[in-house]
C-alpha cells in the first residue's frame, strides 16, 4: 500500500510518522518551504516566539513521541502552580481552576458559587443549543459568561452564543469521557488523585518537535511543494504537483476545508461544495515585549468589547521567556482586525495591555493566520453532509480536536484505519 499525504503540520508529519513505523510506503506534500503549520517557532527582535500554540501538556503520547525522537534533554518545564485570570469588569480576576481557587476567587459570587454545585441535576446538552445556552443552563450566567465560555471560545475566536453545542464543546466532552455531570467527572478525577500532565516546551520552542519530525522523514516529504488536485486513477489517486504526479493508494488530507474543497473537487463535487460551508476565524499573534513581572499563564478577555484582544499569554512569567508576552487578536474581539495593517493591530494590542495589566509593552512582531481556526458556528452543521469516498481520509482540525496531542491522536487512528488495525 501506498499512501499519500497533503500538508506537512502537526497532522501530516504525525500519520508520516506513523505510517513509517509501520512500514507503510508514503510519499508526503507541503505547499510551504519550512514544516510544521502552525506549531513553528521563529526569532523575533532577539524573542524566541511560538506562531501557534505557546506551549503543550505532556501527555503519554506526547512523552512517548519525544522519547522516539530523541528529544528528552530538549525539554523544559513551565510553572504549573500559576494562575490564570479573566479580565472582568475592569479587574484581573483568578479563574478558579482549582478548589482553593474556586473557594477564593471574587470572580463569582457566593450566589454564584452555590449555583454551579446545582450542575448534576440538570440535563444533557439539547438539539441546537448553542455552548452559552448549555453553560447557563448548567452552571447559571456567572460562571458560564465570566469564564467557561471565555476559556473554552476564546481559542477559536467565536462568540459562545454562536458555537454550536453539537458539534464543539460537545465532542470535547465525549471525547474526555464526560457521560453527564462535568462536575462529579471533576471531583471523580480528584478523588483517583489523576494528574495533569505537566506544561511543557522546548530548549528552542515548540517548533523543535515538528522539525524533529521532519528530520526524521525527510526523504518522504517534499517541501514548496504544493499539490495543486488530487484525481481518480484506477482503484487509487494521482497527486497532481508542479514537478510532477504521484500515484497512491490511499490519500489523508490534513490541509484546512476550502483547500480541501479545491484539491477535492475533481474527485467528488458535492464532497468539495460541502467543504466550502465551513466558517474559519483569522487571528492575528501579537508579539510584545514588556517588563511587566506578575505571576500567570495568561489572561482571557471574554466576549462583550471591554478589551479589543481576546486574550493574552504570558510567556515571560511561566515559560521563563524573558520580556515576552503574546496577545490574540480575531474579528470577534476586533472586528477591524482582517484590514487593519500589522502595526496598527501591534497598537491596538500593546495598549490594550497595558489597560489589562497596568504596565507599557512594545510590539516586537505580529503574525497571522488565514484561515486561522475552525469558528464552530452554525456553518459547522455541514458535518451531518460530510462523507468520503472510499481512500480519502480527513486528519484535520475540523474533522477532530485541535491542538498537538489531539492531532497526534487523530493520526495514530487514521492510520489505524488505513491499515486495518
Amino acid at each position: 500500500m501506498r499512501v499519500g499525504v497533503v500538508g506537512a503540520g502537526i497532522s501530516g508529519l504525525s500519520t508520516v510518522h506513523e505510517l513509517a513505523a509501520r512500514e507503510a510506503e508514503v510519499v508526503a506534500f507541503e505547499a510551504r518551504e519550512e514544516p510544521g503549520g502552525i506549531v513553528r517557532s521563529w526569532r523575533m527582535n532577539g524573542h524566541l516566539v511560538e506562531l501557534g500554540p505557546q506551549r503543550l501538556r505532556l501527555t503519554p503520547g506526547i512523552e512517548s513521541l519525544v522519547d522516539e525522537l530523541d528529544l528528552r534533554e530538549e525539554l523544559r518545564f513551565g510553572d504549573d502552580d500559576q494562575p490564570l485570570y479573566i479580565y472582568h469588569d475592569g479587574q484581573l480576576r483568578v479563574v478558579p481552576l482549582s478548589v482553593r481557587e474556586a473557594i477564593t476567587t471574587d470572580l463569582i459570587s457566593p450566589l454564584g458559587k452555590l449555583r454551579i454545585l446545582a450542575e448534576p441535576l440538570t440535563g444533557p446538552a439539547r438539539e441546537g443549543e448553542t455552548v452559552d445556552d448549555f453553560l447557563v443552563r448548567r452552571f447559571g450566567k456567572q460562571a458560564a459568561r465570566r469564564y467557561m465560555g471565555p476559556l473554552y471560545s476564546g481559542l477559536y475566536g467565536t462568540d459562545p452564543r454562536e458555537m454550536l453545542m453539537e458539534y464543539s464543546l460537545g465532542r470535547a466532552l465525549d471525547s474526555a469521557g464526560v457521560d453527564r455531570s462535568l462536575l462529579v467527572w471533576v471531583l471523580r478525577r480528584l478523588i483517583d488523585g489523576r494528574e495533569t500532565p505537566p506544561i511543557c516546551t522546548f530548549e528552542e520552542g515548540l517548533g523543535t518537535l515538528t522539525t524533529a519530525l521532519y528530520e526524521a522523514h525527510a526523504d518522504a516529504i517534499s517541501l514548496d511543494t504544493p499539490v495543486t488536485a488530487i484525481e481518480p486513477a484506477g482503484e487509487g489517486y494521482d497527486l497532481q504537483t508542479d514537478t510532477g504526479t504521484e500515484h497512491v493508494d490511499e490519500v489523508v488530507v490534513t490541509t484546512p476545508a476550502a483547500t480541501s474543497a479545491d484539491l477535492l473537487d475533481p474527485v467528488d463535487s458535492d464532497l468539495a461544495a460541502t467543504l466550502r460551508r465551513f466558517n474559519y476565524n483569522p487571528i492575528a499573534m501579537v508579539f510584545l515585549e514588556s517588563d511587566y513581572d506578575r505571576e500567570g499563564i495568561g489572561a482571557l478577555v471574554p466576549s462583550g468589547g471591554e478589551l479589543p484582544i481576546s486574550g493574552s499569554t504570558w510567556n515571560a512569567s511561566f515559560l521563563h521567556r524573558e520580556g515576552l508576552f503574546t496577545c490574540y487578536v480575531d474579528p470577534n474581539s476586533y472586528p477591524a482586525m482582517p484590514e487593519s495593517t500589522d502595526e496598527e493591530l501591534g497598537q491596538v494590542a500593546a495598549e490594550a495591555f497595558e489597560e489589562l495589566s497596568g504596565a507599557s509593552a512594545t510590539p516586537i512582531g505580529v503574525h497571522r493566520w488565514d484561515p486561522g481556526m475552525p469558528a464552530y458556528d452554525g456553518s459547522w452543521t455541514a458535518m451531518d453532509d460530510l462523507s468520503t469516498p472510499d481512500g480519502i481520509h480527513f486528519c484535520t482540525n475540523f474533522v477532530g480536536r485541535a491542538g498537538i496531542p489531539g492531532r497526534i491522536r487523530s493520526a495514530k487512528g487514521i492510520v489505524g484505519s488505513i491499515l486495518g488495525d
